[in-house]
C-alpha cells in the first residue's frame, strides 16, 4: 500500500483559483496520454505516487481519455480503490464531458441528457460519489448556452461535482456562458485552455477570466514537447512526432518552431533551468496551474522544479517576446 512522502507540500506552490477559495498546485497531472489501457498500469500508479510526493495534488482527465475511452477514468479508479484512498480529501479530481463519447444522438456535445449522463458514467468507472471539478469539454454550436448552463447547474447542486468549469470557449462564448451561470446564481470556478508559449490565441480569454474573477489552466503549456529541450535539434527518431501520434506529426514540427525553441532554450540556460521548466514558469505568468502529461517519472521531477524559478526579469521577457513574435 501506497504511502505519501510527508514532504509532499514543502515545495508546491498552491494558487487561488479566481476569487473562490479553492487553491490549486501550479503544476497539475494530466491523464490525457499514457493512462489508457494500452500503457502499463505499473507505470501509472508510480507517475500518480511521484506526483502527489511532489504536492501535484490535482489529477485532471475527462469522459473520453484513453484508449479506449473511458479506460483514463477507469484505471484511475482502481488506483485510487487499491493505493490513493486514503489520500482523496488532499486531491482534487477533475473530468469533462463534450466530445464524441458513445453512439447515437445523446453521446456528444452540450445537451442536458448528455452531460447528465456522461458524469454519471465517469462517477462509476471511477467509484467515486463526486468530482471535485466538472468542465464543459468545448462549445456546442447547437445546443442552447442555457441548457447546457442548467446541466451545470444541477451537476453542482446535486454534490455529484463541487466546481463546474469550462474549456476551448473563446472570448465571447466565455463571456456569454459566465453571464448565463451567474443569472442562476451558478459561478464558473475555471476555464480549461490550450496556452503555451507557441500557442498564444487564448490570451483574449486570460483576459475575460482575469476580469471575472475566474480561474485558468493551461492545457498542453509544452506544445505537445516542442517547448522541451527533445526538439532544439530538429526531430529525434524516438520522438512523439516521429511516430504515430495525431497530436504531434513531422509537419507540425517547422523549422520555424524549431528555431523558436532554441533560442529559447539559450535562454533557459542562462536562467539554471530547463526549456521545459522555463516555458512553465512562463505560462503561470498568466494561469492558476499548468496541466502536464508525462510518461516517465522523470519528466514529472523535471517539471516540478520550475516553481523554483517563477519570475522573469525585463530583459528575459523582452528577449522571449522577440523570438516569439
Amino acid at each position: 500500500m501506497y504511502h505519501a512522502q510527508d514532504t509532499r507540500y514543502q515545495t508546491m506552490r498552491y494558487c487561488r483559483c479566481g476569487s473562490s477559495g479553492l487553491k490549486l498546485p501550479a503544476i497539475s497531472l494530466g491523464l490525457w496520454h499514457n493512462f489508457g489501457d494500452t500503457a502499463s498500469y505499473e507505470t501509472m500508479k508510480q507517475l500518480c505516487f511521484t506526483a502527489f510526493d511532489n504536492g501535484i495534488t490535482h489529477l485532471d482527465l475527462a469522459n473520453n481519455y484513453g484508449p479506449a475511452p473511458g479506460s483514463a477514468e477507469r484505471n484511475l479508479g482502481r488506483i485510487l480503490r487499491e493505493e490513493l484512498g486514503a489520500y482523496r480529501d488532499e486531491q482534487i479530481i477533475s473530468t469533462k464531458a463534450g466530445s464524441e463519447m458513445w453512439d447515437g444522438p445523446y453521446g456528444n456535445w452540450g445537451s442536458r441528457k448528455y452531460l447528465l449522463a456522461s458524469l454519471d458514467q465517469s462517477l462509476r468507472r471511477m467509484k467515486l460519489d463526486y468530482v471535485d471539478i466538472f468542465y464543459h469539454h468545448r462549445p456546442d454550436p447547437e445546443t442552447p448556452l442555457e441548457e447546457t448552463a442548467e446541466a451545470l447547474e444541477q451537476i453542482l447542486r446535486s454534490g455529484k461535482a463541487l466546481y463546474v468549469g469550462i474549456s476551448n470557449y473563446n472570448p465571447e462564448q466565455t463571456r456569454q456562458m459566465l453571464s448565463v451561470l451567474g443569472a442562476r446564481g451558478i459561478r464558473c470556478l475555471i476555464h480549461q485552455m490550450n496556452y503555451s508559449m507557441l500557442e498564444r490565441s487564448n490570451e483574449a480569454v486570460l483576459d475575460v477570466l482575469d476580469e471575472a474573477g475566474v480561474g485558468s489552466i493551461a492545457y498542453c503549456p509544452l506544445a505537445q514537447g516542442l517547448l522541451t529541450n527533445k526538439y532544439v535539434h530538429g526531430i529525434p527518431a524516438d520522438s512523439r512526432a516521429a511516430g504515430h501520434s495525431v497530436f504531434l506529426t513531422k509537419d507540425g514540427v517547422t523549422p520555424e518552431k524549431v528555431q523558436k525553441a532554441a533560442a529559447l532554450n539559450e535562454i533557459a540556460l542562462e536562467r539554471g533551468q530547463s526549456l521545459a521548466q522555463m516555458a512553465l514558469a512562463w505560462a503561470l505568468r498568466r494561469t492558476t496551474s499548468v496541466i502536464i502529461g508525462a510518461s516517465r517519472l522523470s519528466q514529472i521531477e523535471e517539471n516540478v522544479q520550475a516553481i523554483g524559478k517563477l519570475g522573469f526579469t525585463e530583459q528575459e521577457e523582452s528577449r522571449i517576446e522577440a523570438i516569439l513574435a
